[in-house]
């Protein structure tokens, strides 16, 4: 039997997932970069099931990806 759409997405969001917290957990800021690449797959196994909290969660997650990615990257550290 093929793996479905739905079950790859939930396999990337379970792999990067984790491994996005255990990143942010050990302050590296690349935890991140790896969760902001999971909301792909947060949106497309959210869509494919009729989640729409889900879906409206993983834009929250998104957002504050999006945030920690400026606060680690781009952010000028104040003297």
């Amino acid at each position: 039997m093929p793996i479905t759409r739905d079950q790859l997405s939930q396999g990337m969001i379970f792999l990067f997932g984790v491994t996005a917290i255990i990143l942010v957990a050990k302050k590296n800021k690349r935890g991140f970069v790896l969760g902001l690449i999971t909301q792909p797959f947060r949106f497309i196994t959210s869509y494919i099931n009729g989640q729409r909290g889900v879906f409206f969660l993983s834009i929250v997650y998104a957002i504050s990806r999006c945030y920690g990615i400026y606060e680690w990257f781009w952010k000028k550290e104040k003297k």
